[in-house]
């Protein structure tokens, strides 16, 4: 009877240490997955029983995106009203996250800023006219927006745009004055002043949009974007030019179908372009994001289950919720991407690679 007695107690220790394991492996592993997602919230302002604090505090997140306005509403403010409200908004973020915070805007200059002269910020020029000017009046500008950035505690930004204006129909790019130019070498030179300018101020710069959405007559925040058609190989020139000079920090994604690279998915959820292009046959080796997963040339198509498992498997460390488009709840984030880890969908050896990626992103800055 003892021995029964005995080994009953045995199994249910055995089980309790088990589910003890679990619950801590399953804890370890939303973190990483944390690390892997930057995210978009309501609040100007925040404190320790917010939402995204609460979020940052859980799942250790990667980052978070800031807009000016709401996408639905444009007189609604979200997260930026004015220089001393940024500033104190970014101050609390860095403060509440016990890892390197990714704390990320959109600022290209001209028509692409959510830092606006009506708030109070500087105004800066767009692509296509920082192309007119010579280069060192570039330089001044450019050194002036990173200031600005460095001041107002964001330390990413979304740019600069490495797509080639070869399509005056493109709205998306050309139509908004976001390129440098047709030319890649000029595209290279004038890209590679913004890249200085923030790394100078210890600002990650994003690449975008990879492999090229200069040639697109669609806007993939609306909806599917073909580009089978009209991509050439040259809008690659950029890329393959500042790899080379081992001096990108992240490179950003589209949500853009070009059949010459892959018959059946976009790039952003493509291994053909994300691993075999980007990093096996050009060579990058950092830190991948992909664009917002909530436009809808993506969330039209696919589930939220396939779209985290084909681009993490793809080859993409960081994934971007903006909360613009859409609103996704992170909590169920993380445990759609949990199950599929557990289940093999995604292996969990990307959950690793990316990991260790993000955290040479923030070693690297460090030694600056």
């Amino acid at each position: 009877m003892k021995l029964i007695k005995l080994l009953l107690t045995l199994v249910l220790a055995l089980q309790t240490l088990s589910a003890s394991q679990t619950t801590n492996d399953d804890t370890k592993l939303k973190k990483m997955i944390g690390r892997m997602l930057l995210i978009g919230f309501p609040n100007e302002d925040i404190n320790e029983n917010s939402e995204i604090v609460r979020q940052i505090k859980s799942y250790e997140l990667g980052g978070v995106i800031l807009f000016d306005r709401f996408y639905s509403d444009r007189s609604k403010t979200k997260n930026i009203s004015s220089p001393k409200q940024l500033q104190r908004l970014t101050s609390k973020l860095k403060s509440f996250s016990t890892k390197p915070l990714l704390i990320s805007v959109d600022q290209e200059g001209g028509k692409v800023a959510r830092l606006k002269p009506a708030y109070g910020f500087s105004q800066t020029a767009s692509a296509k006219q920082i192309s007119a000017l010579h280069v060192e009046e570039a330089k001044a500008i450019y050194k002036a927006q990173a200031q600005m950035l460095k001041k107002s505690g964001i330390n990413c930004d979304f740019a600069p745009v490495v797509d080639l204006a070869v399509n005056p129909k493109n709205m998306v790019i050309y139509g908004l004055e976001r390129s440098y130019g047709s030319d890649s070498k000029e595209v290279v030179k004038y890209a590679k002043i913004f890249m200085d300018s923030l790394k100078n101020e210890n600002i990650f710069s994003v690449l975008k949009h990879f492999p090229g959405h200069g040639s697109s007559l669609g806007d993939s925040h609306k909806g599917f974007v073909n580009i089978s058609n009209t991509w050439s190989e040259i809008e690659l020139e950029p890329y393959k030019e500042l790899i080379k000079s081992n001096d990108i920090s992240m490179i950003m994604t589209a949500h853009v179908f070009n059949s010459q690279l892959d018959a059946k998915y976009p790039a952003t959820l493509s291994y053909k372009v994300n691993t075999q292009l980007l990093r096996e046959k050009l060579g990058y080796r950092g830190v991948l994001i992909s664009d917002d997963l909530q436009m809808k040339a993506v969330s039209k198509h696919y589930s939220l289950k396939e779209i985290v498992a084909l681009a993490i498997n793809s080859g993409v460390d960081i994934l971007l919720f903006g909360n613009q488009l859409a609103t996704q709840d992170v909590d169920e984030l993380i445990e759609v991407i949990l199950s599929q880890v557990k289940s093999g969908a995604i292996s969990q050896k990307r959950i690793s690679e990316s990991n260790k990626r993000i955290e040479e992103l923030h070693k690297k800055r460090k030694k600056l």
